[in-house]
Order: C-alpha cells, then sequence, then structure tokens
C-alpha cells in the first residue's frame, strides 16, 4: 500500500455498497477535452467542488480513477463529528485564539452546509443527529468538563453534555466504556449514498463526470493546464487534486511526504431485532478514546456497523469479518451469537498533526487531503472552499494552509517503516 494506494471500485461485501441507491455507470474518458476546471477524484471533495462550480456556471470535469464514492467517502463510519480534527484547545496552542476561532466557524458552517446540501438535493443518506464520546479507561471525567465548559463559554456551543458511567452503560447496552461525552451536534449517515448524491447533484448542475479515468499526470502548456489520462487529456485553466488516503504520483512529492494511507475496517451484523432497541437506545453515533477507535452506530434495519482495527501494510486482512469482529466482541461480547453479514476495509490518510492538508502547490493547482478520518463534514465544504479560491473569491484555502502538516520523518525511503512503528506503539498502549 505505502506508496501508491489502488482503488478497484466499490467492495464486492460492503453493507453500504449492497444499500446503495441505484447509480448509473459513467463513461470513462476517450478523447481529448477542455473545462475550465478539472477535479481529480469524484469523493466528498472533487464532488463539493464540481457541485459548486457547475452551480456557479463554471465548466468541471471530474476524473474518477475507479468509481464515483468507491474510496473513502464511500466505506467510512458514516460519522459526523463537529469541529476541525484537532481540538480547540490544540488549535488555540498551535495557532492561537483568533485563528482557532476563524477554525471553529469553518467547521460550523460545513456542517450547515452538510446538511443544507442533504436537504436540497434530497439526499436519502439517513442522517442521524447525535454523537457519543466513550472514555475506554478510568478518569478523564474532570477533563472532559473543562471542555463542556471552555466551547460554552468561548465558543458559545452548548450541544456538549457530561454522561456517566451507570449512565452510559444503559445507553449503549455495554459496560465496558467508564462514562463519556454527548454532541447534540454530531450524527451519522449512510456514507456512499451521500456521495452519490453529490455527485447527481453536480451532473444535474452540469458537471462531467469520467469513471475509470485514472489521471496520471499534469503540466503546463501554454496558459493552461493539461492533465493527462490514459485516453485522453484534460486541458484547463485551474486543477483540484483529492483522493485522501488514495493519492498518487499526481499530487506530488511534497503532498505524498505529508498524507500518509492507513487501512480501516468495519462490518455490519445481521438486523439484531429486539436486541436493537437495548444497543445505543439514543440512536447515536459512538466513537471511543483508544488511539485505534472503535465506532459503532445502528442502521436504520437495526443492525451494528461496528469500525475497528487498522493496518498500516499493503492489503486488507485475509478474513475481515474475524478480524473487525474480535474488537466488537470486546464491547459487545453478549453478540457472539450474531451473524456478521459484511466486512470491508477502506483507506484513509492521516497526516503528522491530524491537520487536513489543503493549499495551492502551484498557481492553479490546489489540493484538499490529509482528512484523518474528519472528511464526513469537512470534505463537502471544502471542495467548496477549493471552488471559490479557482474563482478568486475566499479565503478559506488560506486560513487552511496555516494549519502545521510536516512531513513525515524519514524521507522518501525510511518514512513509511518510521511512521509504521510509531502507530503501531501507540496502537499498543489501547491494550495496556
Amino acid at each position: 500500500m505505502g506508496e501508491g494506494v489502488v482503488n478497484t471500485g466499490h467492495p464486492t461485501n460492503s453493507w453500504y455498497a449492497a444499500t446503495a441507491t441505484p447509480f448509473p455507470a459513467l463513461p470513462a474518458l476517450t478523447a481529448d477535452t477542455r473545462a475550465d476546471v478539472c477535479i481529480v477524484g469524484a469523493g466528498y471533495t472533487g464532488l463539493g467542488a464540481a457541485l459548486e462550480l457547475a452551480t456557479r456556471g463554471v465548466s468541471a470535469i471530474v476524473l474518477e480513477a475507479a468509481q464515483v464514492g468507491s474510496g473513502g467517502s464511500g466505506r467510512n463510519g458514516g460519522q459526523v463529528h463537529t469541529g476541525q480534527r484537532n481540538d480547540q484547545a490544540w488549535l488555540e496552542k498551535t495557532l492561537g485564539r483568533d485563528e482557532a476561532l476563524a477554525l471553529w466557524k469553518m467547521a460550523q458552517d460545513a456542517r450547515a452546509h452538510l446538511l443544507a446540501l442533504i436537504a436540497e438535493h434530497d439526499i436519502a443518506c439517513d442522517f442521524r443527529p447525535g454523537m457519543i464520546h466513550a472514555r475506554h479507561k478510568p478518569g478523564g471525567e474532570a477533563e472532559d468538563a473543562a471542555h463542556i465548559e471552555h466551547m460554552a463559554r468561548v465558543y458559545g456551543y452548548d450541544q456538549l453534555a457530561l454522561i456517566g458511567q451507570d449512565k452510559l452503560a444503559h445507553e449503549l447496552g455495554t459496560d465496558v466504556y467508564h462514562g463519556g461525552l454527548a454532541d447534540r451536534g454530531g450524527g451519522h449517515l449512510h456514507p456512499l449514498n451521500l456521495a452519490l448524491g453529490l455527485a447527481r447533484a453536480a451532473m444535474a448542475a452540469g458537471a462531467v463526470i469520467h469513471e475509470r479515468t485514472r489521471a496520471t499526470a499534469w503540466r503546463r502548456e501554454g496558459g493552461a493546464i493539461v492533465v493527462e489520462t490514459p485516453q485522453g487529456r484534460v486541458t484547463c485553466d485551474q486543477l483540484i487534486l483529492t483522493g485522501d488516503g488514495y493519492l498518487d504520483e499526481i499530487a506530488g512529492g511534497a503532498a505524498r511526504a505529508r498524507v500518509m494511507p492507513i487501512n480501516n475496517f468495519i462490518l455490519a451484523t445481521e438486523p439484531l431485532g429486539d436486541r436493537a432497541d437495548s444497543i445505543i437506545r439514543s440512536n447515536a453515533a459512538v466513537a471511543d478514546s483508544r488511539f485505534v477507535i472503535n465506532y459503532f452506530r445502528k442502521s436504520p434495519d437495526g443492525r451494528l456497523i461496528f469500525g475497528g482495527g487498522e493496518n498500516y501494510r499493503p492489503g486488507f486482512p485475509p478474513d475481515l469479518k474475524a478480524f473487525v469482529r474480535r474488537h466488537m466482541l470486546k464491547v459487545y461480547p453478549g453478540l457472539a451469537d450474531v451473524e456478521v453479514t459484511h466486512a470491508w476495509g477502506g483507506t484513509l490518510g492521516i497526516t503528522v498533526h491530524r491537520s487536513p492538508f489543503v493549499r495551492e502547490l502551484a498557481p492553479g493547482v490546489r489540493i484538499a487531503a490529509g482528512y484523518s478520518g474528519q472528511g464526513v463534514m469537512l470534505a463537502p465544504w471544502f471542495g467548496k472552499l477549493l471552488a471559490d479560491a479557482c474563482l478568486g473569491e475566499g479565503e478559506g484555502v488560506e486560513v487552511l494552509s496555516r494549519l502545521p502538516t510536516p512531513p513525515f520523518p524519514g524521507g522518501r525511503l525510511l518514512r513509511w517503516p518510521l511512521t509504521v512503528a510509531g502507530l503501531s506503539w501507540y496502537a499498543l498502549r489501547d491494550r495496556l
């Protein structure tokens, strides 16, 4: 995987793919063409950019190496977290209060934008409100209380509340956690249907999407940018690069040195019947405090959608059902008799500090990647910000470019083994 993750399409055993709304296969690019803006990648970021540009009368062509939403956008846990990937205290310490406030407002704008897109374009992605952050070790209640007070006083955010250990056990239907924090501003949804809905909306507005069309390189030719593919080229004035954990050579060395792909895995159980009533009673999404987090929620038909475990090497474990089931049973041992009907994996991009890598790489060439698990809410909005920048509007890309995203240590040859060693150490601490 490390230096080139291949996306071959929607995973065959994904519950998301099995329950996706019908979507037509889109033709590959087979001839030279021109557009105002070329976008590489048909995930949330690329589709968000294409929708914004097309809505404003700008011609946009999206090149997707596999299928719409077949990367991380259609494989993730579907959790909608509030805020940036880093919490506000970290942002204040790193960038100062004013920048932290601007980034919080941006994240709130991203949430409002996501909900508006779902409503305006009638995207059937089963959005449900509510998020619970569960502590997997004793202690931490004082820190959570201080965080709630700080967010209300400084940012005016009043959607957070403490949950005691007993109340959380009743809510989740498991006693393995030590209390937590509820965020009424979070939520969860069907991530593939969100991507497909964004694609429909973008195409209805006039954007063109080509599937099975890998962008292999770009170059300048006169005053234009030329994007190469196996069967044709796109000449454009502006270029947007997306792909998160699936970035390849077209993104260039600076981006690939800062965004590292890792694999994450999810299962879906059979419908739980009456047992579903005692698991996550409020129907919120849940994420725990482990470094390699467990995250889970219920589907509309009463399945448990459970994400757990990751790896940092090429390929997925041979038996994904067993791999994720082991993590699920540590949280819900009472589900040992339940059939796992689906299991799949996906690749996400992380950065050293988990801050997204968003900037102008060269005149007219911009990128957004490295969401580090926060892309469901942020990526459609970041796509809009990239579109704004193409039109010479807004300061969003400039603000995001000030987030620290240093290269992973070790250079081209050693960055992968050094990073894997570090991630493996933190994963080990979860078990200590």
